[in-house]
């Protein structure tokens, strides 16, 4: 009977052509605006090319230059993992902790996740950042209201200690999507483990660190993965309120790759800075996944 049922399954034959059907507008997109174009970078990063010039090649001269000479490169990579680290954590912890409280059944709920979720789609525009940087100036409502509470005025926007992190809360601030996501992992992890923990007495907090933390380890490195990515390519609201100020506090990685290509019309040493910092984000990546295997727990 098994011998025979098997045999059914192993000669039946599956017609994929539908599916690359419906998969051949988006993998021509893909192969047109993403894989080609990041061919062309990188054969760009190996020339002297301008908008107004011709294409000349010089080899590894660009990438000579990035590493030996480029003085604002070394800037603001640091500039940029500073960056990271105060982003990343402050964005995969709030996210977390607002998930878990809006994980309740409660009239209303949904309301206050709408809420919640609200910013990640405002927050990144430009209309936006223009909002906190009249917000967050020294005249403007924030220093208004602490200056009632016995507090400030603080230059949050143009003090070189201050700037770079007032920008790195600000863009934690949109921690909606990171919330959904984790969200969603929450009602996944097995009640019966709770109910197991409440029984051998385990307090609210340890039943976090002890059962919800490694239940959903693996949401936390997509969360952590994707916030580093996202970190790495700031560029808006550094643009927009500070232009890489005071004193080059602010002065990220795009920022400089944005003026070197569209300022100084360098398209190629700009594609070497645009590769480097993929390489940057792919190690990056790669070293987070090699770790990943001492603290992400998979049930299988």
């Amino acid at each position: 009977m098994f011998g025979v049922k098997t045999k059914q399954i192993s000669n039946t034959k599956y017609n994929n052509k539908e599916a690359y059907l419906f998969l051949l507008p988006w993998l021509i997109g893909v192969a047109a605006f993403t894989i080609w174009p990041m061919i062309q970078s990188l054969g760009l990063s190996f020339t002297d090319y301008s908008i107004y010039g011709n294409t000349k090649f010089i080899g590894l001269d660009n990438y000579k230059e990035m590493f030996f000479d480029d003085r604002m490169f070394k800037t603001s990579l640091v500039t940029t993992l500073l960056y990271v680290l105060m982003f990343v954590p402050v964005k995969t912890i709030a996210a977390l902790l607002v998930a878990k409280l809006l994980n309740k059944k409660i009239r209303g709920m949904a309301i206050y996740r709408t809420i919640y979720y609200i910013p990640s789609i405002i927050g990144a525009g430009v209309a936006m950042a223009v909002t906190w940087k009249i917000l967050l100036s020294r005249d403007g409502f924030v220093n208004q209201l602490l200056s009632h509470m016995g507090l400030g005025p603080f230059d949050f926007l143009t003090s070189p200690d201050m700037a770079l992190g007032t920008l790195a809360m600000m863009g934690a601030w949109q921690f909606g999507s990171a919330m959904v996501v984790f969200l969603a992992a929450l009602k996944q992890v097995p009640k019966d483990l709770y109910e197991a923990a409440d029984i051998d007495g385990a307090n609210k907090v340890r039943q976090f660190f002890s059962i919800t933390l490694p239940m959903i380890s693996s949401t936390i490195l997509f969360n952590l993965i994707m916030g580093i990515i996202n970190a790495f390519q700031v560029f808006t609201q550094v643009s927009v309120i500070t232009n890489g100020g005071p004193a080059d506090s602010t002065y990220v990685y795009m920022l400089h790759l944005y003026r070197t290509a569209f300022e100084s019309h360098r398209m190629g040493y700009s594609s070497a800075l645009a590769w480097i910092l993929t390489l940057i984000i792919l190690a990056v990546t790669l070293l987070i996944f090699g770790s990943s295997q001492k603290w992400v727990y998979y049930e299988n």
